[in-house]
C-alpha cells in the first residue's frame, strides 16, 4: 500500500466530502424543483430516497477508495481478483469527472460573475425584463463566458496545487464554514419578509392534495428519486478519492450519514432562503433555472438593502460551486498522481486541459449556439449534462454495485468488512439482498426515466427495456460465477 497524503482531521474529510456533494444541485435545482412538485410533500419523498438510495452507494465509493488507498483510476486494479477485467470500470470515472468539469466550470463562473454584477450595482433598478435581457446578453458574450470560466478554473487548480492539507482541506474548511454562515444570515433575513409565513408553510408543511393537483404521484416520486440520486454525484468516483485519504477509525456508514446530513442541510436551508422571498414578491417557486439569474435578482432589487443581500446570495452560490469544483479537480489530479505524475505536473497539464475542454460549453451560448444536439433550443451544455447526469452517474453506480456485491468482483464480504471497520454505525448483513438486487433495479429505473423525460418517450417503453437491462445485470452476475467455477475446476 502506498504512502499518501492524509486529512489532518476528521472534520476536514467530512467538510470536503460534503463540499463535493454540495453543489448547484442543492442550492439551484433543489428549491425550484421542490416548488414545482408540491413543496413539503416532495421534500419528504426526497429525504426517504436519499437514505434508501444515496447512502448505500456512497458507502461503496468510500469503501473502494479506503481499501485501495487509490483514486478510481487505480482502485479497481488493486481490488479486483487476479485475471479479471474490473479495472475497465475506471473509464466511467475518468470520463465522468472531466466531462462534469467541462460544463460545471462555466456555470460556476456565472455565480462569481453575478456576485460582481450585484455588488457593483450593475443590475440595480432593473425590472424583470431588464434583468432577463442582461442575463441573455451575458450568455451571448463569448469573452465574458470564457473569462469567468478561466477565473473559476484557475482558482480551483491554484488551491489544489497547494496540496491536500494546505490547499484542498484548508480552503474547503473556510469555504464550507463561510457557506454555512452566509446561509444562516440569509435564512434569518428571509424569516422577516412579509411572505415568510406562507413560504415556510408551503415548504415545511406537507400537503399531498396540493402536490397532486398538477402532477401524478408517480411523476413526483420519479423526480424525488432522481434528485436524491443526482444531488450526491455518485457513480463517477468523485467521492472515492476522499475515502483513500482517511484511516479506519470510524465506520464508513457513520461517515456517509454525516456527509449526507451536511449535504441535506445545505439543500433544505437554501429552500428556507428562497421560498419566503417567492411568496413575499409573488414569484412562482417552480419557475425553473431562471429563478436564480432572473427572478431572484429582480426580487433583490425590490428589497431594502437588496444589493447587499443579492451579493451575499451569489457569494453563497459561488462557494457552493467552488467546493464541488475543488473536490473534483483534486480527484482529476489524483488520477494523474496514481500513474506517477507529481502534483505540480498534474495541476499544470490538467489546468490547460480543463480550460480547453470547457470551451465548447462556454461558446455554446454564443459562437456555437447553432449546435443544438438534443433538439431545438438545446445547447452543448445540455448534451454534456445529459451524458454525465443521465448516463455516467447511473451506469457508474451500477458498476460499483456489481463490483461490491458480486462474489467474483471485490465481493460482499470484503465490502462489508471495509464499510464496518471502525467505531460507529454498522451496515447489517441483512442489507445484502436489498443492495445486491433491489438497489440495482432502482438505479436502472432512474437510467430509463432520464431518457423518457429527455426525449419524451412513452411510459410503455420503460417496462420491456427495464426488464432487459435488469436481466442483463443478473446474467452478468451469473456469468462471473460460472467463469470462476470453471477456473477453479481447471486448477
Amino acid at each position: 500500500m502506498n504512502s499518501r497524503e492524509k486529512f489532518s482531521s476528521r472534520i476536514g474529510f467530512l467538510l470536503i466530502s460534503a463540499g463535493c456533494a454540495v453543489g448547484l444541485g442543492n442550492v439551484w435545482r433543489f428549491p425550484y424543483i421542490t416548488g414545482q412538485y408540491g413543496g413539503a410533500a416532495f421534500v419528504i419523498i426526497y429525504l426517504f430516497f436519499l437514505a434508501l438510495l444515496g447512502l448505500p452507494i456512497m458507502t461503496m465509493e468510500f469503501s473502494v477508495g479506503r481499501a485501495s488507498q487509490r483514486s478510481a483510476a487505480k482502485s479497481f486494479e488493486l481490488l479486483e481478483p487476479k485475471g479479471t477485467k474490473w479495472h475497465w470500470i475506471k473509464i466511467i470515472p475518468l470520463i465522468g469527472n472531466y466531462m462534469l468539469m467541462m460544463f460545471y466550470t462555466t456555470v460556476g463562473g456565472w455565480m462569481i460573475a453575478y456576485f460582481f454584477k450585484m455588488a457593483s450595482g450593475e443590475l440595480a433598478n432593473s425590472n424583470a425584463a431588464g434583468v432577463n435581457n442582461a442575463f441573455n446578453a451575458f450568455l451571448a458574450d463569448p469573452f465574458q463566458q470564457v473569462l469567468w470560466m478561466i477565473v473559476v478554473t484557475l482558482i480551483g487548480f491554484l488551491i489544489c496545487s497547494r496540496g491536500l492539507k494546505n490547499g484542498v482541506e484548508k480552503i474547503s474548511k473556510y469555504l464550507m464554514n463561510a457557506l454555512f454562515v452566509i446561509m444562516l444570515v440569509l435564512a434569518i433575513h428571509s424569516f422577516f419578509l412579509s411572505g415568510a409565513k406562507e413560504g415556510l408553510s408551503f415548504y415545511l408543511i406537507p400537503d399531498f392534495q396540493r402536490a397532486l393537483e398538477k402532477y401524478s404521484l408517480g411523476t413526483i416520486i420519479f423526480e424525488a428519486l432522481g434528485q436524491a440520486f443526482f444531488t450526491l454525484s455518485l457513480g463517477i468516483g468523485a467521492l472515492a478519492i476522499f475515502g483513500s485519504y482517511i484511516d479506519k477509525e470510524h465506520s464508513l456508514v457513520s461517515e456517509s450519514i454525516n456527509v449526507v446530513i451536511l449535504d441535506t442541510i445545505v439543500a433544505l436551508v437554501s429552500g428556507l432562503i428562497i421560498f419566503p422571498a417567492c411568496f413575499t414578491f409573488d414569484i412562482d417557486a417552480g419557475s425553473g433555472p431562471g429563478l436564480i439569474f432572473v427572478t431572484l435578482p429582480t426580487t433583490f432589487n425590490a428589497m431594502s438593502g437588496g444589493q447587499i443581500w443579492g451579493s451575499l446570495f451569489f457569494v453563497f452560490l459561488a462557494f457552493a460551486a467552488l467546493t464541488t469544483i475543488i473536490a473534483v479537480f483534486e480527484n482529476i489530479i489524483a488520477f494523474a498522481m496514481d500513474y506517477g505524475w507529481s502534483r505540480q505536473k498534474a495541476v499544470i497539464i490538467n489546468l490547460i486541459l480543463v480550460m480547453v475542454l470547457s470551451l465548447p460549453c462556454a461558446f455554446g451560448f454564443n459562437l456555437l449556439q447553432h449546435i443544438q444536439p438534443l433538439g431545438i433550443g438545446t445547447t452543448i451544455q445540455d448534451l454534456e449534462d445529459f451524458i454525465v447526469t443521465n448516463n455516467l452517474l447511473p451506469l457508474g453506480s451500477l458498476m460499483y454495485l456489481l463490483f461490491c456485491t458480486s462474489r467474483y468482483g471485490w465481493g460482499w464480504q470484503n465490502y462489508i468488512k471495509e464499510v464496518n471497520s471502525g467505531k460507529g454505525l454498522k451496515l447489517p448483513s441483512i442489507a445484502k439482498f436489498y443492495i445486491s438486487y433491489i438497489l440495482p433495479l432502482i438505479v436502472i429505473l432512474i437510467l430509463f426515466e432520464g431518457y423518457m423525460e429527455k426525449f419524451d418517450l412513452p411510459f410503455s417503453l420503460i417496462i420491456p427495456c427495464f426488464f432487459l437491462i435488469y436481466v442483463a445485470y443478473i446474467l452478468i452476475q451469473a456469468s462471473l460465477i460460472k467463469r470462476k467455477k470453471e477456473k477453479l475446476t481447471d486448477h
